[in-house]
């Protein structure tokens, strides 16, 4: 390498990156400090006074529900799951198919071959309607 020296610029520095914090940013920060403090003590309170006028007694209810709607999800994922296993097996999706085709036509001609076994079913789709729905 050569021995000349290599030339040097000078900078002056910037008097705006002071690295030192001053007091008026100091006092900035305490400032929205407070701001923030004041605004969570208000988003508190209205969500107080909101929990404050619900009626609890219905609450129930709506976990009942609610729990029924979880417990559902969560057996179409499972259920989803096991025909998913079962479709990649190769012979048992056809044979299933076959399995509720013959169930099928085995209810049917026990349940719909006659008008008395016909009106017997739509009797007990009746009752089972009026029981579970009024």
């Amino acid at each position: 390498m050569s021995d000349t020296p290599t030339p040097t610029v000078e900078t002056e520095p910037m008097a705006d990156a002071d690295p030192t914090p001053t007091p008026e940013a100091s006092a900035g920060e305490g400032i929205d400090t407070a701001a923030f403090k004041e605004r969570y003590k208000e988003v508190l309170g209205s969500i107080n006074q909101t929990l404050g006028q619900i009626d609890w007694s219905q609450m129930g209810r709506i976990g009942k529900a609610g729990g029924i709607l979880l417990v559902v999800i969560i057996a179409q994922i499972l259920i989803k799951g096991v025909l998913d296993t079962v479709n990649l097996l190769p012979l048992v999706p056809g044979l299933l198919e076959l399995l509720g085709l013959v169930v099928v036509g085995h209810w049917g001609w026990k349940n719909l071959t006659t008008s008395e076994k016909r009106s017997a079913v739509v009797n007990k789709l009746q009752t089972l309607r009026n029981e579970y729905l009024t």
